[in-house]
């Protein structure tokens, strides 16, 4: 492919008049692959704001950005107009401390978290750890409490740590949110897995009932109501006084006090409660999915509201 004169000069204004850009799948919002996502969470702890650019949403400038940067995936990151690379490299700019100094953020000193490992998840650990290697098992907890864990070299900045006869490596930014953290292996059925058991997690996304919400705002309940939906349902029905949970209301959202309670609702109750759950975890403790979405609205609330 060979860049039209138009793409590199859009891509020439990108990456040189925004300190850091990540090109990625999806947004920051809702990551539409798994490397994406964890870039994400990696930035989202070093820096409050950078821009992003949704290469799914332009087939020409998702193949073009390889093309420009002459690299063959993505995630790709950008900081002060140079390309970083993709995720791999994130991850161990980030254990080196090398991101971090190429943000500004200073790294303080930090405790090492009490990190426990049942023996089950020990057991399931040892394993899954590639035969010959002798890694450190390393943790990452991002500020939505997202968790990354694989086995990997200890960073020059890691801490590190051992729970029933595993190593553990983990990073000063994830440090304070792992601690008290347990890491069990639990088996249901056909299903098995790691599951992590935090005490500073953010309590769960609650679901509310349209009749709920309705009394809430007839009491005058301080309360932010954000409709998820695109352009095109919002067309056909929608709650007054909802605000449109776009980049400018995700930014709002930011602004308020954590204990500020925030409605989330969709057409059925299910993609809201997606959004509602990423919101959660980034540390509002009184967050709501309207259970049913709007279509329990027009049917309990108000039937004037378009059911479609």
């Amino acid at each position: 492919m060979t860049l039209s004169a138009e793409l590199r000069s859009k891509l020439d204004d990108l990456v040189n008049s925004n300190k850091v850009v990540l090109f990625m799948k999806g947004n920051p919002q809702a990551p539409q692959c798994g490397f994406s996502a964890t870039a994400v969470g990696i930035l989202d702890d070093l820096v409050d704001d950078y821009e992003t650019v949704d290469v799914l949403a332009d087939t020409e400038l998702r193949n073009g950005i390889k093309v420009y940067s002459d690299w063959p995936t993505i995630p790709q990151l950008y900081i002060g107009g140079e390309l970083i690379g993709g995720c791999d490299i994130m991850r161990e700019m980030e254990a080196s401390g090398e991101l971090h100094k190429s943000m500004g953020v200073e790294l303080g000193d930090v405790a090492v978290p009490a990190v426990t490992v049942t023996l089950t998840a020990a057991a399931a650990i040892r394993k899954a750890q590639p035969g010959g290697s002798n890694d450190p098992l390393r943790i990452r907890v991002n500020r939505t409490f997202q968790y990354d864990m694989g086995f990997a070299p200890a960073g020059a900045n890691d801490l590190e740590l051992e729970s029933n006869g595993i190593r553990i490596a983990i990073d000063r930014m994830s440090a304070p949110r792992a601690e008290g953290l347990t890491i069990d292996y639990v088996t249901e059925g056909l299903r098995a897995g790691f599951e992590m058991q935090n005490p500073n997690e953010p309590p769960e996304v609650q679901e509310l009932s349209a009749s709920d919400l309705k009394a809430w705002m007839d009491e005058g309940k301080e309360v932010e109501v954000f409709d998820v939906r695109i352009d095109a349902e919002r067309a056909i029905a929608t709650i007054p006084t909802a605000r449109h949970f776009d980049s400018e209301a995700h930014e709002y959202i930011k602004s308020l006090p954590k204990d500020r309670t925030l409605v989330f609702y969709c057409h059925h109750g299910g993609g809201s409660q997606q959004v509602a759950d990423q919101i959660r975890k980034s540390g509002f403790t009184s967050v709501y999915n309207l259970s049913g979405g709007i279509d329990a609205w027009s049917m309990v609330v108000d039937d004037s509201v378009a059911r479609y």
